[in-house]
């Protein structure tokens, strides 16, 4: 997995779909519905429905194994944690999901990847920073996929892939609920063109 995740944490199941579209039209193959956002496992079943293998569709907060069983029951394909916990990454790769854990150290980072995730979401990136990521990528196995998360935006989305990240979670930078669609596509496609040229 690479690229621009779409984080839409507050969305609803009325205006899910419709979001989901115009990403997609954008060119963002994967979006993240948090657990906390209104209806979330509505939202992520019609995602689902709705684009098949056309998205990767994932949950995001998500704290438990308990919850990481919900998420799997929709058909979605990513669990995302705003932290590392072995319990939740185990019952993600158990279910056959893909796990990516937020951490914030190396220590936290080895012991993720020790637990058999599949990538590391570095949050809040805003304080890691691109000095943490170059770093990382210099003591973590060659090829371990790292995610920033929290504070990319368009104006900074090219350093973090400079700077060895595999992709970015984009969340407030990108969606906030209400946001009209005409907006959505404007930022959408700045992100995406901010990837493509780094």
């Amino acid at each position: 997995m690479k690229g621009v995740i779409a984080i839409l944490r507050g969305i609803t199941p009325g205006e899910v779909l419709a979001v989901g579209h115009a990403l997609q039209a954008c060119g963002i193959g994967c979006i993240e519905v948090p657990l906390n956002s209104p209806q979330a496992f509505v939202s992520i079943e019609a995602l689902v429905r709705e684009f098949g293998d056309r998205l990767s569709v994932g949950a995001g907060t998500v704290m438990d194994a308990e919850q990481v069983d919900r998420v799997a029951d929709t058909g979605a394909q990513l669990v995302l944690s705003p932290h590392f916990d072995a319990q939740v990454v185990h019952q993600a790769k158990k279910r056959r999901l893909y796990s990516m854990p937020g951490v914030a150290t190396p220590t936290e980072g080895f012991a993720a990847l020790a637990a058999g995730c599949d990538a590391l979401k570095l949050f809040p990136s805003e304080l890691l920073g691109t000095a943490a990521l170059r770093a990382w990528s210099s003591v973590f196995p060659a090829g371990t996929p790292m995610f920033s998360v929290g504070g990319v935006s368009a104006d900074n989305i090219g350093a973090y892939k400079s700077a060895g990240a595999a992709g970015v979670g984009i969340g407030s930078s990108l969606y906030a609920p209400g946001i009209g669609i005409q907006e959505l596509t404007r930022r959408a496609q700045a992100l995406i063109a901010g990837w493509a040229a780094a």
